[in-house]
């Protein structure tokens, strides 16, 4: 995560917080980075010199103005101005990791070769959180790379319990005895 990103992310945070605003803030700053992300010319529109700021700020508050909180809005107007939209995507990821912080969640990713069933995402999930003491919320990366088994990571941390990992801890303790 960009530093850039963490302090615009963290006062957007700060300001939602004091309204009792970051659940709302959180799934209509989502909204937006999806229709960002689907919609890059509009980013670029939003980030050309050429077009005089004022311009650029009043599509942002023609597009987003009676929809999302006024924070927000203005916040993106921000961003605009400063020639910081192109940080957006991370300040989404710096205002969604305070908002699991305060909530006492963590995010993992389940990587494995094979798409898992709900049922095993469901199990895994309550693995996790019993491992952990914290409500999980599990996400899935598939990666063909991964021979039989599943790696999790979460926390910055890796649980490996792929075939490859038992192998080269099998490894690692055969080294060891010579």
């Amino acid at each position: 995560m960009s530093r850039t990103g963490r302090l615009y992310g963290d006062s957007l945070y700060d300001l939602a917080a004091g309204e009792g605003l970051e659940e709302a803030i959180r799934e209509q700053m989502e909204q937006i980075r999806e229709l960002f992300r689907e919609n890059p010319a509009y980013v670029k529109l939003l980030s050309q010199p050429v077009i005089p700021l004022e311009e650029r700020k009043k599509l942002i508050e023609e597009a987003f103005g009676s929809q999302a909180e006024r924070y927000l809005v203005n916040f993106l107007k921000l961003l605009c101005d400063r020639g910081l939209l192109r940080e957006y995507p991370e300040c989404c990821r710096a205002f969604a990791a305070r908002y699991d912080r305060d909530r006492g969640i963590v995010r993992a990713e389940a990587v494995s070769a094979v798409r898992l069933s709900e049922e095993q995402m469901e199990a895994l999930r309550k693995k996790l959180e019993k491992f952990s003491g914290r409500q999980v919320k599990l996400s899935q990366r598939l990666d063909p790379g991964v021979l039989g088994g599943l790696r999790v990571e979460m926390e910055g941390k890796s649980l490996d319990g792929t075939v490859k990992g038992r192998l080269q801890g099998i490894a690692e303790k055969l080294n060891e005895m010579t």
